[in-house]
């Protein structure tokens, strides 16, 4: 089964009931399957879903020092 090599994500079955004429129609489960793209990471190939390819991409967070109160 095809999974994201960063955070593991494979697909999921789900489905919904169809309201048809005040009877609920049971319906088939469908697989959904994660967007898997092939990405260049740390110089190896490897598949990734587009949700970590966005987060990859994004600039690093400043450390931000704050000054805490000193009480007298």
């Amino acid at each position: 089964m095809r999974k994201c090599a960063r955070c593991e994500k494979t697909s999921q079955m789900g489905g919904h009931r169809i309201l048809l004429r005040a009877h609920y129609n049971p319906t088939n489960w469908t697989r959904k399957y994660p967007n898997l793209q092939y990405a260049t990471v740390d110089g190896k190939r490897m598949l990734i879903c587009t949700s970590c390819l966005r987060t990859l991409h994004k600039a690093p967070r400043k450390a931000v020092v704050r000054k805490t109160a000193v009480a007298a």
